[in-house]
């Protein structure tokens, strides 16, 4: 035997007579690390982050283990070859399969794993790993393979096979080893600090309070106009236009910046003392005299309201003018205290006179010019807007997924006094960024189709808040009766690019939907904040997974607004981003290729929809362009195709009615058929019943005054959208001949078999 082995075997055997001493003397179980003549395992990070938590916080909240996704080791010999085997003797994987399971067994080693921040679920995810390596293994490490042979030969406890457990365990799980630095990352408690420049100044904030047709925005867009420079942030491109509008024709240079759009009064491009954004696209560094903030009662929403947030805490300007509903001022005024700002109130009333209709207008017979029907899918559009013409009266359509040009050519349809359009018919779009002469808003239903965090359809009521913002748009609406509830909900923050960056430093091969996910789990907010709903984020994340892209593109692209309920322009947004990997630009000719430019007018429902995705698509292009401007090079000239395209669309939506003919012309028989037997209702309250949905009277199960109960299964398929009445009615029709075929088999015949097909209300 050589001078070294002899040496190395005697160290290892002094380990050995220092372990169980050190055994004995604290009650069984050793978790020191070994002999420095092996490979230390790294020290490990507690899994509870222990640096000081302020006083308004609770402690740090334990990880979402669910979200660790094991990684996998590679199984080849490792440096050391084969030196274990040689320093002692082949393992037998019989008597080592004992002895990891009575590792495994141990409570003892479960608990000093999880005060590693191994929980039940990762040390039984661990375990399987490890058992798996070390059976699977040509050849371990010198060091566990001799470890594991004195345990197999009854000159090792089995607990020490820990230290090299948790090796492995942070191995598969990098996330053990760095948790104290992903809590800081994602420490959200404070963020007013996470704007200097802002705190830097001292600001006045004035909150400009009342409902809608007020005069709020406009005494703050007074002041923006009069102000050396200036920033208004709005929720729509439609608003940012107006503003931008009215700013330049008031004889005030103001640019224009949606995520879409660049617009600079100067023709050499440099930039105006004033500019109209989306709220997004507001610069929190750049220093304004004023900045106005519009609809500010959307920063609770779980999707946007982190762009209000940003805006609120963020703004470097002298007077932050804040534009909302009244129940919002406690709220803002408890958020500025974080800041250290006071919030002067400026209270406004209504300047039309609104009231409340006390009974439902019935009947389409019933409606007068000036009326606006406000629906919440887009099947009830087109069947109302169909009924309407049936009657001989001409009607404007808008609903959300229309172009903003074909929006405002609906609404200057709809207020010119010339027109013969008297009616319009509508989403609840109409509740911010359109100027519209409405005499009396007609619910058609309170009821909203939403999709929840399951993705599921299902039907909610749409708030008081939502319905008082819809209604105010008239003199006077259909509406039920309830005191506006106050803004008590929380205020969205989201997770910045930087932020996921360092998270990936430290978690390399996790995706970035899984980062996500785990940035949102490990996240600390106080009592005000919630972390943004990041569903829709982490749909195209796990869309464009398996494209080679970087961090930061692929972030960007996953922060892009698409509706993800269109597949055409889901397939486009895979297109670009593959396309973008190649570091291929995506040139006017290949998106011409790919939308099948050019196109042609709508024949039917379903080739209007399909040139609303294309329109999508184009937005998307364009705003990827003013991110990636290299490999988007064509902007002028898909801006170009899309205003064309938007004239192509305005032109169906003026004649959407023989749209929906020509898309299935039973609808409008079975529409007609119905109304001869029943008139649709229409009125407040969510009490409501067309002719097309088939809805319930109402929420008790009583029937009203002109109200229609159907609780049928067939009802309650037209009303989710599930069923047409032309279907129903050729299904009649089909189960009709089956009764007849049956009956004429059994010899049973009727006179009138017709009397025995299946009735349901449509």
């Amino acid at each position: 035997m050589s001078v070294n082995r002899c040496v190395y075997l005697l160290s290892r055997l002094r380990r050995h007579i220092h372990t169980r001493t050190a055994r004995s003397s604290t009650g069984g179980c050793h978790v020191s690390p070994p002999s420095s003549l092996l490979h230390p395992p790294h020290r490990a990070a507690p899994a509870v982050c222990s640096r000081n938590v302020s006083s308004n916080s609770s402690s740090p909240k334990p990880p979402d283990t669910s979200l660790f996704v094991p990684l996998s080791l590679k199984t080849d010999s490792t440096a050391d070859g084969a030196v274990g085997a040689e320093l002692t003797q082949a393992l037998d994987k019989n008597e080592l399969l004992k002895v990891l399971n009575r590792f495994y067994k141990r409570k003892e080693m479960q608990r000093l794993a999880a005060d590693q921040g191994l929980d039940a679920r990762l040390f039984h995810q661990a375990f399987i790993s490890f058992r798996k390596f070390v059976l699977e293994m040509q050849s371990l490490p010198a060091d566990l393979h001799i470890i594991l042979s004195d345990i197999c030969c009854g000159a090792g406890h089995v607990d020490d096979i820990y230290p090299y457990f948790m090796r492995h365990a942070k191995q598969i799980f990098p996330m053990l080893d760095c948790m104290d630095d992903l809590r800081k990352i994602s420490d959200l408690r404070v963020p007013a600090n996470w704007y200097p420049e802002a705190r830097a100044i001292q600001r006045k904030i004035i909150f400009h309070a009342g409902p809608t047709n007020s005069g709020k925005t406009y005494h703050a867009i007074q002041r923006y106009l009069t102000a050396k420079s200036g920033v208004y942030c709005g929720p729509l491109k439609l608003l940012a236009h107006e503003i931008f509008e009215k700013s330049n024709n008031a004889g005030v240079p103001c640019d224009l910046v949606t995520g879409e759009e660049r617009t600079f009064v100067d023709l050499e491009g440099r930039a105006a003392g004033h500019v109209a954004c989306t709220i997004e696209m507001c610069s929190v560094t750049t220093p304004y005299e004023v900045a106005v903030i519009d609809e500010i009662q959307m920063i609770r929403d779980t999707s946007r309201g982190w762009a209000w947030t940003r805006a609120l805490l963020g703004l470097c300007a002298e007077e932050i003018h804040i534009c909302g509903e009244p129940a919002a001022v406690d709220f803002i005024r408890e958020l500025m205290f974080t800041t250290g700002e006071e919030v002067e109130v400026h209270n406004y009333q209504r300047l039309t006179p609104f009231s409340i209709l006390d009974q439902a207008v019935e009947s389409l017979d019933n409606l007068r010019p000036g009326d606006c029907i406000v629906c919440f899918s887009k099947n009830d559009i087109y069947s109302l807007s169909r009924q309407i013409e049936a009657r001989g009266q001409e009607c404007a359509v808008i609903y959300g997924s229309l172009p903003p040009g074909t929006k405002l050519s609906q609404a200057k349809k709809f207020n010119d006094p010339d027109d013969p359009c008297k009616i319009l018919v509508a989403t609840d779009a109409i509740g911010m960024g359109l100027n519209l002469s409405i005499k009396r808003i007609i619910f058609n239903s309170l009821i909203k189709p939403n999709i929840n965090e399951k993705g599921e359809k299902q039907m909610e009521t749409i708030s008081t808040s939502q319905a008082l913002q819809i209604a105010g748009r008239a003199g006077r609406s259909v509406l039920f009766r309830e005191k506006l509830r106050r803004c008590t909900e929380m205020i969205c923050l989201h997770p910045t690019a930087e932020q996921i960056e360092m998270f990936a430093y430290h978690l390399p091969d996790a995706t970035l939907s899984n980062l996500v996910d785990i940035f949102v789990s490990l996240s600390q907010v106080d009592g005000l904040y919630f972390v943004c709903n990041i569903d829709d984020f982490k749909f195209l994340a796990d869309m464009i997974q398996h494209i080679p892209l970087n961090l930061r593109s692929r972030y960007v692209f996953c922060t892009a607004p698409i509706n993800k309920k269109q597949p055409f322009v889901c397939t486009s947004f895979l297109k670009f981003a593959r396309q973008f990997s190649r570091d291929e630009p995506l040139t006017f000719d290949w998106v011409c290729r790919h939308v099948s430019w050019p196109l042609s007018p709508p024949k039917n429902i379903k080739d209007l929809v399909h040139l609303e995705a294309v329109h999508d698509v184009l937005d998307l292009y364009l705003w990827l362009s003013y991110r990636f401007m290299d490999m988007f090079p064509d902007t002028a000239l898909i801006r170009d195709v899309q205003r064309e395209l938007d004239g192509i669309i305005q032109e169906g939506v003026r004649n959407i009615t023989r749209l929906i003919k020509n898309t299935d012309p039973t609808i409008t028989d079975a529409v007609q058929a119905q109304g001869g037997r029943r008139a649709p209702t229409l009125g407040g309250s969510g009490k409501t019943s067309s002719g097309f949905v088939g809805r319930t009277a109402n929420h008790g199960g009583h029937k009203g005054p002109g109200q229609t109960m159907d609780n049928s299964l067939a009802g309650r398929l037209i009303k989710d959208g599930l069923l047409t009445p032309g279907l129903l009615l050729q299904l009649q029709k089909e189960w009709s001949r089956d009764n007849d075929d049956d009956n004429k088999g059994k010899g049973r015949k009727k006179k009138n078999s017709g009397s025995r097909s299946c009735r349901f209300p449509i």
